[in-house]
């Protein structure tokens, strides 16, 4: 109990580093004039997974233990953060994009490569404890969850949500965690490379893995899927807030807390969390994937037919749906990779897993993305809002074509009986 008790701490204090900025730091840019970047600035969390998930992992897995990799990432990622708040805060509205935009980037560069780290010590811990990490992790892993939405209502309710204040608030956090870190279990390293080639004293091993057609496959529409990761984050908040500007949705509930309103997406996380291990053990990945897939459609389709108003219903139903298509697909797929891959290269893998999806995937969409908004709510004469829905319906479609496709080519047989 003292262990799960360490864990769902590390857990909370890991997402509530996200949940500070991820779905308010779009309107913080709208507020100051950068609008046109937005993609720029969630893209480049996909553009550092390209390789410091699979740089950390290889040094976790052959030199420096996991927990103390964790420390120093979360400790240099929280210093060029609040180095970017401070930015914020001197320039008022004159801010930079170059200073804001490097502190920022350098932040989320060492940040990113602790999604999949965390991970690999929560893992290894529950394994030398003797404990089914499929059974056990799922629940400790909700207290992420409600970490990210503490973040979010604080940064909402202290008014952060347009300020550069949401990025002191990631600061303070991600502090306290690379302290908090020093403290988790061990995680023994890999170090003996006697008799291995340089490939595999390097750690790149885990690259080797798209020989196996299952695999390949399997990262491949991991990527596919990842271009829908970051879209919401980066537009759902500003495209709530422009409401503001018709009369009839100026003053609704989800235009002036448009964070509370979206925090009901990590909510619904909570109880899809708890579901994963039946619908894992009854369905197996393809059709837990598939799931998820399906539901990225409903979120976005939602979105494109709500408003803050006689419509919110939509909305809110689109925040609960994102627990199954954010869950159902990033869970579910850290543990296939898990079970599927060799101990000896396991924080490579689920770097690799970090690669395809927060990596290429996020890359690609976020930017795919921009260009779309950009697309209806610039260069077109439609109202901001109606923009946005056109924008809403093209991701649906997206996401709908990539579910079509995974459901006809990637073959994968369930046995009940097999925890994967």
């Amino acid at each position: 109990m003292y262990l799960k008790a360490r864990l769902i701490v590390m857990n909370f204090l890991q997402f509530a580093v996200w949940g500070a900025y991820l779905t308010s730091m779009g309107s913080y840019l709208v507020a100051i004039g950068m609008a046109s970047h937005i993609g720029w600035f969630y893209a480049i969390q996909g553009v550092v997974s390209l390789f410091m998930p699979a740089i950390m992992g290889i040094i976790a897995d052959r030199w420096v233990p996991a927990q103390k990799l964790l420390s120093f990432c979360h400790l240099v990622a929280a210093l060029f953060m609040a180095l970017a708040g401070y930015h914020g805060m001197s320039a008022g509205s004159a801010v930079d994009f170059t200073v804001l935009f490097t502190c920022y980037s350098l932040s989320v560069a060492f940040y990113m490569p602790t999604l999949a780290l965390s991970n690999s010590v929560a893992y290894t811990a529950l394994e030398k404890a003797g404990l089914d990490t499929v059974k056990h992790f799922p629940p400790i892993r909700i207290f992420g969850t409600i970490g990210f939405i503490c973040s979010m209502w604080a940064v909402d309710l202290l008014g952060y949500q347009t300020s550069y204040g949401q990025f002191f608030a990631c600061a303070l956090i991600g502090f306290v965690y690379g302290i908090y870190a020093l403290t988790l279990p061990p995680c023994p390293t890999n170090a003996d490379s006697k008799g291995r080639s340089l490939v595999e004293a390097l750690g790149l091993r885990a690259f080797t893995l798209f020989k196996q057609k299952k695999m390949a496959i399997f990262f491949i529409f991991s990527m596919l899927l990842g271009v829908s990761l970051q879209i919401t984050n980066g537009f759902a908040n500003p495209y709530i807030s422009s409401f503001g500007d018709l009369p009839k949705y100026a003053h609704t509930f989800g235009v002036q807390h448009a964070n509370i309103l979206i925090s009901l997406s990590q909510m619904s996380e909570t109880l899809c969390i708890l579901l994963i291990p039946f619908f894992l053990k009854r369905f197996g990945i393809k059709q837990v994937m598939l799931i998820a897939m399906l539901a990225w459609v409903l979120r976005f389709g939602l979105f494109a037919t709500g408003n803050p108003g006689s419509g919110v219903w939509m909305f809110v139903l689109s925040m609960l749906v994102y627990g199954v298509a954010f869950d159902f697909f990033n869970i579910s797929g850290s543990l296939f990779v898990d079970k599927e891959t060799d101990k000896n290269i396991r924080s490579s893998a689920q770097g690799l897993f970090m690669i395809m999806t927060n990596g290429l995937g996020a890359t690609i969409g976020t930017l795919g993305a921009q260009a779309v908004v950009d697309h209806f709510t610039v260069a077109s004469n439609l109202p901001m809002t109606d923009g946005y829905r056109m924008a809403w319906w093209v991701f649906a479609g997206y996401a709908l074509t990539v579910a079509i496709l995974f459901a006809l080519i990637f073959k994968y047989k369930h046995q009940p009986n097999v925890r994967a």
